[in-house]
């Protein structure tokens, strides 16, 4: 299994969490573009208006999901770019 089938088997385990169950045919297509995952300060620069400390602040209550790499301070947040936009388009 390699990163890229990993990453996207992730975000749709955290789908799930987030929207309920998705359909065999929601995790193909997830599956079928690239999935971009995006970091704090990409994701401030990807959204107009949107400071690295609010993104983290939708980190730490849980409003988007994300992935942590690595533990502590060193760990990286990344964020889909697909949920960040969804999230904004609400």
């Amino acid at each position: 299994m390699n990163r890229h089938e990993i990453i996207v088997q992730i975000s749709a385990l955290l789908m799930q969490l987030e929207d309920g169950k998705p359909t065999e045919k929601e995790i193909e297509k997830k599956s079928e573009k690239p999935l971009e995952m995006l970091t704090i300060k990409e994701c401030a620069e990807a959204v107009k208006g949107i400071s690295e400390h609010t993104i983290r602040q939708l980190v730490a209550q849980n409003k988007i999901p994300f992935i942590q790499t690595g533990q502590g301070k060193c760990g990286k947040i990344l964020i889909s770019k697909s949920a960040l936009l969804d999230f904004f388009a609400k």
